[in-house]
This record gives C-alpha cells, sequence and structure tokens, in this order.
C-alpha cells in the first residue's frame, strides 16, 4: 500500500465521519441534545463522558465548539464544563494536527504550492505561537484549520497545543463563565 493509498482511504473514512457527524448535528440536532441531557438525568460522569467524546471528535466536522459549550453551559457548573472543554479541544486539536501529518498533505501542497508551503512553514517557525493563540481566540476563525495548517507544516505538536490552550481557554473561559452568570443573572441556574 501507497502513501496515495493510504492518504484516499483516510480522506474517505474522514469526509463518511465528517458527513455523518454533520448529518447529526444539522438534522437530529435534539437527538444530540436528548443524549445530553438523557446522559445528565442519569449520572453526571456519563454526561461528562458523552460531552468529552462529542468534544474529542468535533475537530474532523468543523463545527466550531462553541456550540458545544452553548449546549454545555445548560447541563454543567462552569469549572467542569471548562475542563472537559479544553481537554477536548486539546484531544481534537492534536488528532487533527496528527491526521494532517497522516495524510501527507505536506506533500501534495509542495509539489502544487512549493512557495507558498515554504513561506507558510517559515511564519509558523518564527511566528507560530502567537499566530495559534490568535487564531484560537478568534471566534470567526475555525481552530481545526490551523491544526491541519501546522501539521502540513510540522509545526512542533506541543508548540501548537499550547497556542490552542491559551488561545481556546481564553475564549472558552469567557463564553463559560459569562453565559453562567447570565443563567444564574435570569433565575435558569
Amino acid at each position: 500500500m501507497t502513501h496515495s493509498d493510504v492518504r484516499r482511504i483516510l480522506t474517505a473514512l474522514w469526509l463518511v465521519g465528517a458527513a455523518a457527524a454533520l448529518y447529526v448535528y444539522f438534522f437530529h440536532r435534539e437527538a444530540l441534545e436528548d443524549l445530553l441531557s438523557g446522559a445528565a438525568t442519569t449520572s453526571l460522569l456519563a454526561a461528562g463522558a458523552v460531552y468529552l467524546v462529542l468534544g474529542c471528535l468535533r475537530g474532523f466536522t468543523f463545527v466550531p465548539a462553541t456550540s458545544l459549550v452553548l449546549l454545555g453551559i445548560v447541563f454543567f457548573e462552569p469549572l467542569p464544563l471548562f475542563v472537559l472543554t479544553i481537554v477536548g479541544i486539546l484531544a481534537s486539536s492534536a488528532s487533527v494536527y496528527y491526521f494532517a501529518e497522516a495524510l501527507h498533505l505536506d506533500e501534495v501542497l509542495k509539489r502544487k504550492h512549493e512557495k507558498r508551503m515554504q513561506q507558510l512553514h517559515g511564519l509558523l517557525e518564527r511566528r507560530g505561537l502567537p499566530i495559534v493563540i490568535f487564531w484560537s481566540f478568534f471566534p470567526l476563525l475555525p481552530t481545526d484549520a490551523v491544526c491541519y495548517l501546522a501539521g502540513v507544516v510540522r509545526m512542533h505538536v506541543g508548540k501548537m497545543l499550547l497556542g490552542v490552550a491559551i488561545g481556546e481557554g481564553a475564549i472558552c473561559a469567557i463564553y463559560i463563565f459569562l453565559g453562567d452568570s447570565l443563567l444564574r443573572a435570569v433565575g435558569w441556574r
């Protein structure tokens, strides 16, 4: 089996998984909410496990972590939700990083866009951490995309995960703790 065959198989698996997850997310969102609420009424541990699994798999679909966080605010206290969210985001980011590397996307992109790949690699080498932090914090940019890019240019995985932890940690803390305060202010908690 060649790298090209492995790349095709992994790409097909990713497309099938992403399509299935997006289908459930957009067309059966109530079932997803029922799954979380059912787990929450069963036990906090089961709800946390379901939330964590969804958080770990979410990166392959490019569904923003924000949607899962907003759903989680209803079911979890802020601190456990923050921890579960960050663990899920870091696991998802690492998976996306290694998935891009396993596909050998760098080889494909170097052949087609060699000069741009050299520029991107140099930029992430020199200023990788601030770029990943900003990209992860900014709500309109998908964090998973920078993880793919980091995997493609083979940025150090620890540096990439640190940037994601800082950027996503800050924005998720704002969402979670501010959201909890708002729910308490209107009497829904």
